[in-house]
């Protein structure tokens, strides 16, 4: 059976089970969220020690402004602790940050500190890190037709593709959601097409290096087809093993 490489070059993840971790502690749920920042510092560390070209996450939703307004407040706060922590790390560890989503809706000091953020880690080519915040993958999906509309473009795929936020990178490989839930909550829907999914039931501050490379394996067991059979898929790994032997 025809498999896909070791390694997949974008991982996507949904970081779910914060307030769920924290709940279970007995402590509020920002205390969860905060526990997740670490998770996340450990898995780009580890996406940078194994090669990844590519690291989605999803931080905030659309529709987590539905939460209890305390929680967003606290993330929003998070948010700016974070980046002042952590973008000089990121810098100096090769990873380009890029902050995806309808950022116009953000108070002007969150707003500006994911620009600057952005600008500082511009020339970095290690790690793409894309941080997903106010994201819905409908809102992405509209918002390339939108613009197409208004540039006078016709709406195509590979004019819709061009159009999407994450459109400076190649689509995921790999989708990892954390928390044992079996959905991916309007995440990449036009992006995810043909990735591979994986669940986890570790909750996110759960999940580890462990738990990364245990999803990258079974990555690795996959067979990617695309549409295509898989007689079809072999055939170009045989004929590449073929010339490589005759040579």
């Amino acid at each position: 059976m025809a498999v896909s490489s070791r390694v997949p070059h974008h991982i996507a993840i949904v970081m779910d089970g914060n307030g769920r971790w924290a709940t279970r502690r007995f402590l509020p749920r920002v205390a969860g969220h905060h526990q997740g920042v670490e998770s996340l510092r450990r898995c780009v560390q580890a996406c940078l020690d194994r090669d990844i070209g590519v690291l989605t996450v999803f931080a905030f939703s659309s529709e987590n402004w539905d939460r209890p307004a305390e929680e967003v407040s606290g993330l929003m706060s998070l948010m700016v602790t974070v980046l002042s922590k952590e973008v000089p790390k990121l810098k100096a560890n090769g990873a380009q940050l890029h902050f995806v989503g309808e950022l116009g809706a953000l108070s002007e000091k969150v707003r500006n500190g994911l620009l600057e953020a952005e600008k500082a880690t511009a020339g970095n080519s290690r790690l793409v890190l894309n941080i997903c915040f106010n994201y819905g993958g409908r809102w992405d999906i509209a918002q390339a037709a939108r613009k197409l509309v208004a540039a006078g473009e016709p709406v195509t795929e590979k004019s819709l593709d061009r159009a999407m936020a994450l459109a400076h990178c190649a689509d995921p490989d790999l989708l990892i959601r954390t928390g044992g839930e079996f959905r991916i909550s309007n995440f990449l829907l036009w992006q995810s097409a043909y990735t591979e999914m994986y669940f986890s039931d570790k909750l996110w501050p759960e999940f580890d290096e462990a738990a990364l490379d245990a999803a990258i394996a079974e990555f690795g067991r996959r067979e990617r087809r695309f549409g295509k059979t898989s007689s079809q898929v072999a055939a170009p790994a045989a004929t590449a093993s073929s010339s490589s032997s005759s040579a």
